[in-house]
């Protein structure tokens, strides 16, 4: 890995959380557990059809079982939703819109009625300055994206010169704080390790071997570039993101605001 360009990147905001930590709009913590819990169980039980109920034998199942597990969602919900998912049939689907100020977005959309969920995105599009644009897409790439707790298995912090070295010797291009999910429990941000999507499972193996503690590793778009906004935009793509996120069938959202 000698000579491979690796550098530690500032605060990496993928979803809508970053803006509901700007102001507290959020409904109640309960409320917010509850719709994450449902995202959750639709992504298991989508994994679970497409590759099947075995974790060991499904490595999709099985990142999707370990979020769950980092966001403590209770063992017989995990396997409720689980041993569900040849009873209820989910579309996974990915819909590009545009934001105040020409802003990007893509949401990853699981739903049982895809209709509805078009119907109810579109809706809250055009309430809150946006609308559905194709082409949104090429402003973002697919990367391997895997998130590590702030504290090693031996329960120690990770400073940023440690997770230097555990990315280099992982082969991962970048990391940086994430302080993307507001569900978070943790009062440290985790720390997020970009590689190549084709080095994501190995990334992730060898960031645990080095001793630290994945929370999760997924494939996720991450934008080219960032886009600032004027406040009067940056004040509707506030609402817009958060109008968003809190529609249960979104289970992904990403933007390029800066």
């Amino acid at each position: 890995a000698a000579g491979r360009p690796l550098h530690l990147g500032p605060p990496c905001w993928a979803g809508h959380n970053r803006w509901s930590k700007v102001k507290n709009v959020k409904g109640p913590r309960d409320a917010a557990r509850s719709r994450l819990f449902q995202r959750l169980s639709m992504m298991l039980r989508s994994a679970a059809r497409e590759g099947g109920p075995d974790p060991a034998l499904n490595a999709q199942l099985a990142n999707v079982v370990e979020q769950c597990r980092a966001k403590n969602m209770p063992k017989t919900s995990i396997e409720a939703a689980i041993h569900g998912a040849e009873k209820a049939a989910a579309s996974r689907l990915l819909y590009e819109a545009r934001g105040p100020g020409g802003s990007a977005l893509l949401l990853e959309v699981l739903t049982d009625n895809p209709r509805r969920s078009q119907q109810d995105v579109r809706l809250i599009l055009t309430r809150n300055g946006g609308t559905m644009a194709e082409g949104a897409r090429h402003g973002f790439e697919q990367k391997g994206v895997v998130r590590v707790g702030p504290r090693d298995l031996r329960g120690h912090p990770v400073s940023l010169e440690a997770a230097l070295e555990a990315a280099l010797e992982a082969g991962a291009q970048d990391v940086c704080p994430d302080e993307e999910e507001e569900e978070e429990e943790e009062e440290e941000p985790a720390l997020k390790f970009i590689c190549e999507t084709s080095a994501l499972r190995t990334v992730r193996e060898r960031l645990e071997a080095s001793g630290l503690r994945p929370l999760s590793a997924a494939i996720e778009y991450l934008p080219r570039d960032r886009l600032t906004l004027p406040e009067g935009a940056r004040e509707q793509a506030e609402r817009l993101l958060q109008a968003l996120g809190d529609c249960p069938d979104v289970v992904r959202l990403y933007h390029n605001i800066q």
